[in-house]
């Protein structure tokens, strides 16, 4: 944990040195080139604005698209295109807030929220909101979401788009075993039971046991036990003996009804191994549908949402929310906020993430054409939206959560499947180090 520490105590230097950064640094017009002290200003809402693209190459055409939108319907307005590799983002940030460089708006993930906003460095976004076009045409529950992850308090970033985790599964196996759709958890365990044919290499399921492995465990256990919230007071949920129970359950397909190196198997391995092989279903999220759909042929599966409960009801966790923020060393925050406002209205949100093939933030984008043809989107976003579904929130905002949910408990997780670790001692372990990280969270907040 001792790069999640170093993370923490820069991010408490950065804050305490906030008044000295804002004496220090430069500033340069509207580049946005200020540091996380500097408290910039509303500017003419003219001029040129820089964004940040946190998912450079990957979206980069579809933001440059964006952009010239924007830029016709807003002359006056020039906005400044920089891609960031994603897995850069987080250390592009972090460098510009201490040495200055601020864009003026960017894309910045409910993963890295909470450590970018508690450097002082984004502008919150809840008066803007409540003035604006936007309001009330956002999904309420990424909204929370959101707000959640930057710490709960006010809302640093406005989303544009999430994924929900998916279960698909082989619709020709399915009918071939007189199966139903593994629409709840009962159904689905009859189907893992009923496909597995060992002698035939045929399987049930695929279970993700490498990297990864911690959210999709988590999601099947919250799903199946119904607890609403990932804490009572400052203690986590996570080791509830609901959840407990649930993770039992769902850890005893391995090998039962799932092929033995599914204990290595990231999302990768995963996925190539259910396009090519006789496994009945595998539970991802909607970023795998092109595989399927290249390897399978449209007629050969489904997606659906991960299962209710017998009674239909639906708990899922959080997935990360793509989104933007505005930065608070901007000169022209008048300007970003337009951006922010015309790349998350119902026409561009919509265009923006029939390419990125995710779920918009932007619920009137939620209903269109595209979305009704591609149908695990279309679930999946129903689902998302439902006024039924409970929304267990992760923790984003913890300093040492990615730590603490994957170099930390992976391996552990391994153990569990392997038996060499119970679920409970498993649990139990996770709890402690969440319910540690989240007592220093809030002695510091």
């Amino acid at each position: 944990m001792k790069s999640s520490i170093r993370r923490s105590r820069r991010a408490a230097v950065a804050v305490a040195l906030g008044s000295v950064l804002a004496l220090t640094a430069t500033a340069c017009g509207d580049d946005g080139s200020g540091s996380a002290g500097d408290k910039g200003n509303e500017g003419s809402g003219k001029g040129e604005i820089t964004f940040w693209d946190n998912n450079g190459g990957v979206r980069t055409d579809i933001w440059k698209q964006v952009i010239a939108d924007f830029e016709k319907k807003n002359p006056d307005i020039k906005v400044n295109y920089v891609g960031i590799p994603a897995a850069s983002a987080q250390s592009k940030y972090d460098t510009a807030i201490q040495g200055g460089g601020l864009p003026d708006v960017g894309g910045v993930g409910t993963a890295m929220l909470a450590e970018v906003a508690v450097q002082g460095a984004l502008e919150p976004l809840d008066s803007r909101l409540a003035k604006s076009s936007l309001n009330g045409k956002l999904s309420q529950n990424l909204l929370e979401g959101s707000k959640a992850a930057g710490g709960g308090d006010k809302l640093y970033q406005i989303p544009t788009s999430s994924n929900n985790g998916t279960l698909w599964y082989r619709t020709d196996l399915f009918k071939k075993a007189g199966l139903d759709a593994p629409t709840t958890w009962s159904k689905f365990y009859t189907a893992a039971d009923k496909l597995t044919d060992k002698s035939k290499n045929e399987f049930g399921f695929t279970i993700r046991g490498g990297e990864g492995s911690i959210a999709p465990a988590l999601d099947a256990s919250y799903s199946q036990s119904g607890i609403t919230s990932f804490w009572n007071g400052d203690r986590t949920t996570v080791n509830d003996p609901k959840n407990v129970a649930a993770l039992e359950k769902y850890v005893a397909l391995y090998k039962k009804d799932t092929p033995s190196a599914d204990v290595n198997n990231d999302f990768t391995k995963m996925v190539a191994q259910w396009d090519s092989g006789t496994i009945g279903m595998l539970s991802h999220n909607l970023g795998s549908y092109q595989d399927h759909l290249k390897a399978l042929g449209a007629d050969k599966f489904r997606g659906l949402p991960n299962p209710t409960q017998d009674n239909g009801a639906r708990v899922q966790i959080s997935n990360p929310v793509d989104g933007l923020s505005v930065f608070k060393s901007s000169k022209n925050k008048s300007a970003a906020w337009k951006f922010v406002e015309f790349a998350v209205s119902h026409e561009e949100n919509s265009k923006f993430n029939e390419s990125a093939g995710q779920i918009p933030a932007n619920t009137e984008a939620a209903q269109d054409a595209w979305i009704q043809k591609a149908e695990p989107t279309k679930l999946a976003a129903a689902a998302l939206n439902g006024a039924d579904t409970k929304i267990v929130q992760l923790p984003y905002y913890l300093p040492d959560w990615n730590t603490i949910s994957k170099a930390d408990n992976e391996p552990n997780f391994q153990k569990v499947l392997l038996g060499k670790m119970s679920a409970k001692d498993f649990l139990d372990s996770l709890a402690d180090q969440l319910n540690k990280a989240q007592a220093d969270w809030k002695k510091n907040h």
